[in-house]
């Protein structure tokens, strides 16, 4: 019988159980054989639902981490843990997989950069938006050269209502931040990774909490508790990088906002442009005509068939675990991660000071 990747996974919340649990799952070449929760309860329930039938439980990482037959770790806890736990894990001769954001500020980001390089072992960070059909479609047009030379674009992630209020989501210190580190942070890695541009030289922010104080706010999610509302319910950045190319990254949880959407990108080029809104959508000038394409994504053609679905969380899963097998790099670099975290924390400092921040 050919040796499992044996995984173990640190936090068995929401995004454990959402996304990075059940994509493992269908993996054949992986087992996950440890789980570790400051809930042991959690942690119980989540290696019953998908661990080994003799899988480990444990309350404090550090049990998890001394267990020299485990490959790969998966850290899924608050914010705050993310830097310290994977330093660890990588020390311990682990490889890591870290929920985004890669970590609260630039600091902490620099020392899990710093471990993975230390120790050889690889280090990836959650960014499973650029698993997505329309996401690859674009790059593969982006790195074609097809849009020519990007030097405008917006990173998109506005709800109108729509604030978790579960878990320490509206916890500054355990988060770091509301909307801008929460879905802001995927937006912009699809914009940087799109552009292929990890050189940020100017940022300017405005961040706010003008919602939050409300007790009735018709949330998606249900009422929040104005008390508890520690973040901000959205924040704005205007990023121009070295070559002069902008950003306006656009974040929010409660704006009063119709055209709302996240996890999109908006880019122009010097050939075409392209946006994530509806579907994705390529323009262009051809034959001295504006144009406009809008890209079929699904395998379509067979009546009552549209094609397998493939989910964006099964892909990068997949993904990852290959890199692991082969000896490859993954796809989500932290060296692209790390650029993500320094714009996001300037957009912070900039709000919080009241001028730019420049690089």
């Amino acid at each position: 019988m050919e040796k499992k990747l044996r995984i173990g996974i640190i936090g068995c919340g929401g995004i454990a159980r959402g996304k990075h649990m059940p994509a493992l799952k269908k993996i054949k070449e992986v087992e996950m054989v440890a789980f570790c929760d400051i809930i042991r309860e959690r942690a119980e329930k989540a290696a019953k639902e998908y661990g080994i039938p003799d899988a480990n439980v444990y309350e404090d990482y550090k049990e998890l981490l001394a267990d020299k037959t485990i490959d790969v770790v998966h850290v899924l806890t608050p914010n705050r843990e993310h830097s310290f736990i994977t330093v660890d894990a990588l020390e311990s001769g682990k490889h890591v997989m870290c929920e985004k954001p890669m970590a609260i500020n630039t600091e902490e980001a620099q020392k899990m950069l710093d471990a993975a390089k230390r120790t050889g072992k690889k280090l990836t960070i959650g960014y499973q938006n650029r698993f997505r059909p329309d996401s690859q479609f674009l790059k593969r047009a982006c790195e074609k050269g097809e849009l020519g030379d990007i030097y405008f674009a917006k990173a998109i992630a506005l709800r109108r209502r729509g604030v978790p209020t579960w878990g320490v989501f509206l916890n500054e210190y355990e988060q770091g931040g509301g909307p801008l580190i929460d879905i802001g942070t995927h937006s912009l890695d699809l914009t940087l990774w799109m552009m292929d541009n990890y050189k940020p030289k100017m940022v300017v922010g405005s961040v706010y909490k003008k919602l939050g104080n409300q007790s009735e706010p018709a949330n998606s999610f249900g009422d929040w508790d104005p008390e508890k509302f520690k973040v901000e319910d959205s924040a704005f950045g205007y990023i121009v990088m070295e070559n002069g190319a902008t950003i306006m990254l656009e974040s929010s949880w409660a704006l009063n906002i119709l055209d709302y959407g996240e996890a999109q990108t908006v880019l122009c080029g010097t050939e075409a442009g392209a946006d994530m809104k509806d579907g994705l959508r390529l323009n262009s000038v051809r034959y001295n005509r504006q144009c406009e394409e809008k890209v079929n994504l699904k395998a379509g053609g067979v009546a009552y068939f549209d094609g397998e679905k493939v989910e964006p969380a099964d892909v990068e899963a997949r993904q990852w675990i290959k890199a692991v097998l082969e000896d490859k790099e993954p796809v989500v670099k932290p060296e692209q991660a790390i650029v993500v975290t320094k714009i996001l924390e300037a957009i912070y400092k900039s709000a919080a000071e009241g001028k730019p921040v420049i690089f």
